[in-house]
């Protein structure tokens, strides 16, 4: 999540200046670079986080612990959590700026908030994909089923599926540190119970977060909560939904892809290939297609929906950045 953010800083897309510091599982004093420029990683203490008008938390639970209680209570440094440890604190805002830009008046209902909780990017893609729907033709009730990748669980998690693939080539013993169980060629509704994680929290998080999102003010306001299921897919990075909506008054596939097509979401048609998670890599905001008519139901449709999971956090992260700057 750290490189993304480092990424969007270096290509310009936000005016941001990073000061890197290490966390768990990294060194400080390690040489690297931010886009061309050269880089130092500092140690993380309390002289290091001095000075800064936000400290984005991207590392893990401890180092964002530490964070937390090196940073001066009377100082107004901000703090945008890119890992979900601070939400619970009653200073905490959830924030999404891509969904909040067509709200009325959210900027200024967080401009005094002290901690920034990003919100999971499944639930910013869906609200997206939701609120721009119901803005043009009420929603009246929707099923999502939500593919999450294995980066979900940062790097151990990419490792883990990486290592299970190539030990079920090699007839070896699968490593299940993260998932407690084969995810390698295999689809899983729920963990191994000695998972540390739980995908049914995951799941609750991430309607949680939808149903604020789906709140925020403006024309958009009012989309129904869908029902949601969330699957751990065999895949590294990228979220896709698979996402059944019944309006109304359903005005066809034609206009409802043309009521979407608006940034930060693109649209494929039915002349172009559907979306996928790997063509939508390090790509901004979500994409849509395969859009096509319930043959049961005429007032629904079907949407495929893909989105970069690690570059839409970052991105969010950097717009409210750039906000408190």
């Amino acid at each position: 999540m750290g490189r993304e953010l480092r990424d969007l800083a270096a290509t310009g897309t936000a005016e941001l200046t990073l000061k890197l510091i290490a966390a768990e599982d990294e060194e400080p004093g390690v040489l690297t670079q931010v886009g061309d420029s050269p880089a130092l990683i500092g140690g993380l203490d309390a002289e290091s986080l001095a000075g800064a008008r936000a400290v984005v938390l991207a590392g893990g639970a401890e180092s964002s612990r530490k964070a937390l209680e090196l940073l001066d209570p009377d100082d107004d440094t901000a703090v945008i959590d890119l890992t979900g440890f601070a939400e619970e604190r009653p200073d905490a805002r959830l924030r999404a700026p891509l969904v909040e830009a067509a709200a009325e008046g959210e900027a200024d209902d967080n401009s005094g908030a002290r901690v920034h909780v990003i919100a999971h990017p499944a639930a910013i893609a869906l609200a997206l994909f939701l609120r721009r729907l119901h803005e043009h033709d009420e929603i009246l009730r929707s099923v999502i089923e939500i593919f999450a990748p294995a980066s979900e669980h940062d790097a151990r998690g990419v490792e883990e599926l990486h290592q299970q693939t190539l030990s079920l080539f090699s007839f070896q013993k699968l490593p299940r540190a993260v998932f407690d169980a084969q995810l390698g060629f295999n689809m899983l509704a729920r963990y191994g119970e000695e998972a540390p994680a739980s995908l049914e929290d995951t799941e609750l998080r991430i309607e949680r977060h939808l149903a604020t999102l789906l709140a925020l003010p403006g024309e958009a306001s009012g989309a129904p909560l869908p029902s949601l299921r969330l699957i751990q897919a065999p895949v590294f990075h990228g979220y896709s939904f698979s996402a059944w909506v019944e309006f109304e008054s359903n005005p066809g596939v034609e206009a409802l892809e043309a009521s979407l097509a608006m940034a930060p979401i693109e649209v494929r048609t039915g002349e172009f290939e559907p979306p996928t998670n790997v063509g939508q890599a390090g790509q901004g905001g979500i994409a849509v297609g395969a859009v096509s008519m319930d043959r049961n139901n005429p007032e629904a449709c079907w949407f495929w929906v893909v989105a970069d999971n690690l570059r839409l956090a970052a991105e969010n992260a950097a717009e409210v950045a750039r906000q408190l700057s």
